[in-house]
């Protein structure tokens, strides 16, 4: 576990530390070379990893699925296995001791604390491991990433540097990994401690306008929250959720079926059980 925890806080520097590099090996060639890398592994973590496996919200020809997933993989946020888990524990226990990343134990602990914690695996263990995923366990392709995860990553740096030398590291592995990591680490800290809630959900969540746009829509997490099955985030039609546009594009052109939203008489059943609250800051 004190080997796993060490190769992640390796891992998480060297990212941090090719950020330094960028204003000095700045292009625009490699900027937006990033800017897609960084919308591609960001869709693949908010549609697939997320909406898809975690909650199946809605499903993809299984082609499409992994091609998502795979992207998913690029981010460097860990396999599909084992992210879904922990966020299936995270939905199982929201803001309690059993919770892997809430910030009943600290800003820091929540934002990526949690990450670095050489308890981490041990208590994984203690809530079950990976017997909440056997749904994706059962898939080769799912197992193929569990055991060849980081390689991968490794294997599309090399790509860059035969691209485009050091600028396409630098940006297209250090700044683009290191700021969604962040953007999406910020659901986890700020979207469970600052921000509105439309719901009462009897957990700590909240929407934050500007952190769904810089996660596709994953800000607007108390909605999440409130209807965890739900592939639409952004449940106004003023709440940005880029993911749940991609949806709608999928779903128009016959790719993206059984997608689920929630109706208005599952909102206004949530509402006469008083689970609805006043928005506040």
């Amino acid at each position: 576990m004190e080997h796993t925890r060490r190769f992640t806080v390796v891992i998480f520097l060297a990212l941090h530390c090719l950020c330094v590099f960028a204003p000095f090996h700045f292009n625009w060639p490699a900027f937006w070379m990033a800017i897609t890398l960084y919308v591609a592994t960001g869709l693949g973590i908010t549609l697939c990893y997320h909406r898809i496996l975690a909650h199946r919200s809605l499903r993809l020809p299984k082609w499409l699925e992994y091609f998502f997933a795979y992207c998913g993989v690029l981010s460097l946020q860990r396999s599909p296995i084992e992210w879904v888990s922990t966020h299936r524990y995270h939905h199982q226990f929201t803001d309690t001791k059993k919770d892997p990343h809430s910030p009943i134990q600290g800003l820091w602990f929540s934002h990526m604390g949690w990450m670095l914690d050489n308890r981490r695996g041990q208590f994984e263990e203690e809530l079950g491991g990976l017997k909440n995923v056997e749904d994706l366990r059962k898939q080769p392709f799912y197992r193929f990433l569990l055991r060849t995860n980081l390689l991968h990553s490794i294997a599309l740096g090399g790509v860059l540097y035969a691209v485009g030398g050091f600028p396409f590291l630098v940006w297209g592995m250090g700044v683009r990994t290191t700021f969604f990591h962040h953007a999406t680490f910020l659901v986890n800290s700020v979207g469970h401690m600052w921000g509105n809630k439309a719901w009462n959900t009897g957990d700590m969540s909240t929407n934050n306008w500007w952190l769904a746009i810089i996660v596709f829509g994953e800000g607007w997490h108390n909605n999440h929250h409130a209807f965890d099955y739900s592939a639409r985030h952004g449940l106004e039609w003023w709440q940005v959720d880029f993911t749940w546009y991609t949806i709608r594009f999928l779903q128009a052109i016959g790719l993206a079926t059984d997608v689920k939203v929630p109706t208005e008489t599952q909102k206004q059943r949530k509402a006469s059980n008083g689970r609805i609250m006043a928005t506040q800051n």
